[in-house]
């Protein structure tokens, strides 16, 4: 949105230029392996079955009544450039009331009132963030993204839908071709965690606008508290494409520059917790399903397992994002923290007790009882 400098009202300029963004995304994205156009249409036409076939495996195992009609939400398969392009609009939707807060208070302290140092931050912001999603636009195989819908910039179909699942059909073909599997099992494989997380947001559908304002809500609060937040949120945002692990960090640095090292205040720590178990719920819960699955259903489903888990698995790109901005890179276990209070609570009261998980807000387990299920489902009282 363009600022208008004789309306007093308008909302003070972008610190991204989203557009840039998406070009440069969709210009830098690698190319994928060198396939025919027949080729091309038999492994889109596969993939857009193995993702229907997926769905009623995914009803079975979570026993969540929004696998039987998944409406609300789009299935695209894509190659690496449109999958860069289309997570453009899911950044805009996450960073921008944030962005658009510090925005706001960069021009209440300036006393110039000049924009061009603006307009040229977001320049430079936006090809850099561009670029580091072309770059991870080699290494994700699918993503579910509720956000995108919600940007200004998505399309009317878009924004009528509930999300969208990709499918990043050169990257499934090229690990499929590395681990020398069968790539109809990998793909169905891969589509029981991605249309896991698609029935998630069905099932709850209140769940994106409240990972959003939460997102918001410990934005806000870092903005009034501190004048850095602003360049780790940009900074974060810029990384990801960065082939350092900070994982690899010395002892004692995992966390410097973090959002972690700007907490504060109990509301800025209750708003960081309760993010880092809902992502913990999100992805456990997605894996446990994916290994729900036997050999009656994934013939080579052992085969896959092993070689995919010797592999060095890149997460998607919003989790990524929000970890590195929250500093949660060292945090390796919540993949298996989020798995572990599935498993356990199931255990406990079943999988019908379990998805009382999905029902309100109320629901979501806490850091705490993500780490000991037995708390959630006492206080669920089930």
């Amino acid at each position: 949105m363009s600022p208008h400098s004789n309306d007093a009202a308008a909302p003070p300029p972008t610190m991204v230029n989203w557009g840039l963004a998406a070009r440069t995304a969709a210009n830098l994205a690698p190319a994928g392996p060198a396939l025919s156009g027949s080729e091309i249409s038999a492994a889109v036409e596969n993939m857009r079955l193995m993702a229907e076939r997926s769905v009623p495996y995914v009803h079975e195992i979570s026993q969540l009544e929004a696998a039987r009609d998944l409406r609300d939400s789009e299935v695209l398969i894509v190659d690496r450039a449109s999958w860069a392009k289309a997570n453009t609009q899911s950044f805009e939707v996450m960073m921008d009331p944030v962005l658009r807060a510090l925005a706001a208070k960069a021009a209440e302290s300036s006393k110039a009132g000049n924009t061009g140092g603006s307009a040229l931050s977001a320049t430079v912001t936006g090809a850099q963030l561009g670029g580091a999603l072309a770059f991870l636009s080699s290494k994700v195989l699918g993503q579910y993204d509720p956000f995108a819908a919600l940007a200004p910039s998505a399309s009317p179909k878009q924004q009528a839908s509930g999300g969208r699942l990709l499918l990043v059909a050169p990257n499934i073909i090229t690990v499929e071709r590395e681990m020398k599997v069968d790539p109809a099992d990998f793909r169905l494989w891969v589509c029981l965690h991605e249309q896991t997380h698609r029935v998630q947001f069905a099932a709850a559908p209140w769940l994106r606008h409240h990972m959003l304002g939460e997102i918001e809500k410990l934005g806000a609060l870092l903005v009034g508290d501190s004048e850095n937040f602003g360049e780790r949120l940009l900074e974060s945002a810029k990384s990801l494409g960065s082939k350092k692990e900070k994982a690899a960090a010395p002892a004692g640095e995992a966390h410097r520059g973090s959002v972690l090292d700007l907490i504060q205040n109990p509301d800025q720590k209750a708003a960081l917790s309760h993010l880092t178990a809902v992502m913990s719920l999100l992805e456990g819960h997605a894996n446990v399903v994916m290994d729900g699955v036997d050999q009656s259903i994934v013939p080579t489903v052992r085969t896959i397992r092993q070689r995919f888990n010797s592999r060095s698995k890149d997460r998607g790109v919003i989790e990524k994002f929000i970890r590195n901005l929250m500093g949660l890179d060292a945090k390796m276990r919540q993949y298996s923290d989020g798995a572990k209070f599935v498993r356990d609570a199931v255990g406990v009261v079943g999988m019908e007790g379990f998805n009382n998980v999905w029902t309100q807000v109320e629901n979501l387990p806490t850091e705490e009882e993500i780490h000991n299920a037995r708390l959630w489902v006492e206080r669920m009282g089930l």
